[in-house]
Formats: C-alpha cells, sequence, structure tokens
C-alpha cells in the first residue's frame, strides 16, 4: 500500500505538468484562431471594400455623363442620335457622323484583326516550333505595349502615304468595281479617312486578341487533342472540335478586349481619320469618331451646349461598349445553354 501511495504522489507532478501544457496549448490555440477569424474578418472587408470601389466609381462615371449631357439631350432630344449637323459656330449639333465613324472604323478593325489573331495564335499554341515560341511570343507581347500616338505617327507619316499611293488605287480597281459594295471603294484617294484609321486600329487590337487567345488555348489538356490525334483528326479537326469549344469564353473575351480598345481609342485615330464632320458611303472619305471628336474639341469647347454635346457622345460612346459588352455576354449563355441541351 505504501508503494502504491508512492507511485501515485510520484506521478502527480507528472500529471499536472502535462495538464498545465494542454491547458498552455488550448489557450495559445484560441488565440491563434481568434486573431485568424479577426484577419479573415478583416480581409473579407478589405476586398469587399475594392470590389464596391469599382462599382462606385462605375457609377459615378455615369452619373457625371449623364449630368454633363443633360442640356444636349434637353435642347435637341433624342435627335441629336440620328443628326448629321456639328455646327460650334450656330450651336447646332448631332452625333451620328461620330457615332458611324466609330461603329465602322471598330467593325473594319475586328473583321482583320480576328482572323490575323486566331491565326498566330493558333500557330503559336500548335505548330510554332518550340526554340521560336518563346521569341514569337514576346514580340506580340511587345507589340500591346506600343503607345497608341506611336501607332498614329506612324499611321500618319508612314503607313497613310504608302495606303495612298498603291492600296487605295488597287482597292479601287477590284473591289471599286464590284456592285453595290463598290461604292465603299471609292472616292478621294488621300491615304487617310475611315479605311485607314480601321486598319491601323487593327493593327493596335491584333496583339491584345493574338495574347489572350494564345493564353486560353494553352490551357487546354493536352489528353484531350491527343486523343483526337489518336482518333485520326487532322490538325484544323482538332482546333475546331476541341480546342474552340474548351476556349470559347476566353476567346470571346480577348475578341471584346480587342474591340473595347478599338471603341475607344483616341490618339490613333485622331492622326489618320480626317477628322471631318462628313458623312459619306466611301471608306476613304476622311470621317470622325466619338473619341477623335472629344480629343480635338473638347479644350477649345466654350459654350454650354458644345460641352454637353460632347459630354453626350461620351455617354453614347459608353452605352455602346455596354451594348456590346452585354451581347457577348448573352451570346456565351445562349451557347452554354445549346450545349445543355445537346449533352
Amino acid at each position: 500500500m505504501n508503494a502504491n501511495l508512492s507511485t501515485i504522489m510520484a506521478s502527480s507532478p507528472e500529471k499536472t505538468r502535462l495538464a498545465l501544457e494542454q491547458d498552455a496549448a488550448e489557450r495559445a490555440m484560441g488565440s491563434t484562431m481568434r486573431k485568424q477569424r479577426i484577419q479573415d474578418f478583416l480581409f473579407h472587408k478589405l476586398t469587399l471594400a475594392f470590389a464596391l470601389s469599382v462599382l462606385i466609381v462605375l457609377v459615378g462615371i455615369i452619373v457625371s455623363l449623364i449630368f454633363g449631357a443633360w442640356p444636349a439631350f434637353k435642347e435637341f432630344g433624342p435627335e441629336f442620335i440620328t443628326t448629321v449637323e456639328w455646327d460650334p459656330v450656330n450651336d447646332q449639333y448631332g452625333g451620328l457622323i461620330a457615332i458611324v465613324g466609330t461603329l465602322a472604323t471598330s467593325l473594319i478593325a475586328l473583321l482583320i484583326a480576328f482572323p490575323i489573331s486566331f491565326g498566330i495564335a493558333l500557330f503559336l499554341t500548335e505548330i510554332c516550333p518550340v526554340q521560336l515560341r518563346r521569341p514569337l511570343g514576346t514580340a506580340v507581347e511587345l507589340l500591346a505595349g506600343v503607345p497608341s500616338i506611336i501607332y498614329g505617327m506612324w499611321g500618319l507619316f508612314v503607313f497613310a502615304p504608302m495606303f495612298g499611293d498603291y492600296i487605295q488605287p488597287l482597292l479601287s480597281k477590284t473591289l471599286g468595281q464590284l456592285p453595290l459594295i463598290g461604292y465603299l471603294f471609292k472616292g478621294p484617294m488621300m491615304g487617310i479617312g475611315i479605311l485607314t484609321a480601321g486598319m491601323i486600329l487593327a493593327v493596335m487590337i491584333i496583339p491584345f486578341i493574338a495574347s489572350v487567345m494564345r493564353d486560353v488555348f494553352e490551357i487546354v489538356p493536352a489528353v484531350l487533342k491527343e486523343s483526337a490525334y489518336g482518333l485520326g483528326c487532322t490538325r484544323w479537326e482538332v482546333v475546331r472540335k476541341v480546342v474552340l469549344p474548351y476556349t470559347k469564353t476566353g476567346v470571346v473575351g480577348g475578341v471584346m478586349l480587342g474591340l473595347g480598345r478599338a471603341l475607344g481609342e483616341t490618339m490613333a485615330v485622331t492622326f489618320v481619320i480626317g477628322n471631318a464632320h462628313k458623312l459619306s458611303w466611301s471608306l476613304f472619305a476622311a470621317g470622325n469618331s466619338i473619341a477623335s471628336t472629344l480629343a480635338n474639341e473638347f479644350a477649345e469647347a466654350e459654350s454650354t451646349l458644345h460641352v454637353s454635346s460632347l459630354f453626350a457622345l461620351g455617354l453614347i460612346l459608353f452605352v455602346i461598349t455596354f451594348i456590346v459588352l452585354s451581347a457577348a455576354k448573352l451570346m456565351l449563355m445562349g451557347l452554354t445553354r445549346k450545349e445543355g441541351v445537346k449533352s
């Protein structure tokens, strides 16, 4: 009995020490958990503030544009959008010329840039030798970093003279002789105009679209492509039936990124579009865009109605961009629903 009592007394300090260590560990764990909860709470609120700041800025831009454009819409009404006249001397303004110029140059840029960008991205991911893939990819990314004013200067002093001397006469002799579309390729061959601006925009947005397409093409699992090749598919069939369906969201996103840049581009277009408030069927003719009109006239606008009309053009450009992005989103949703029905 004395031996058992000695054993219990000897073991009591050990149990006490273990209990104290366990209690200390629990307190430390509780302190760590409280600290983590505080950090998680702060992180959540901080990221929420960042997200809300974007929404606040967006709402602020919309409100300021509406407030600035209200006098013009109050004076001219909805006809501001369909009116051709732009006469600062008599304070009469209409935005149709700038709207048509913006849409025309952006559409031309997209029609030219999309197939070229697709070919670049496809070559870099599927065909290009490994030793050339990185240098060519870097070159494409460097083109995306060239300032727009450099493109404008190059377009005005280098591209426009060559375009007027060689390409416009060729287009006039070929496409200009076709029925209907021939009217688009007739007119003064000065080298500057709607078509020139569209081609400069195409050069500018090709690196953006190609870079995004290349990145999304690279995320396609290799096993999917190898399986298709194993079934006897050609390279084009693999791209059409495997790569494009897998990456359609990224491809559309890249195209919308390029289109957004084209819609809002200012300096490059201002250099080569001609800056004439005229509406013509000819793509060779000088014109104007919303961005170039704002760049040329905002600093010189004196009357309240003139400034308000420029704000109205900015609001219209914002709405056009919103409609384009919404249409792209709806298109992707439609494709997703169709895939669900097929499966």
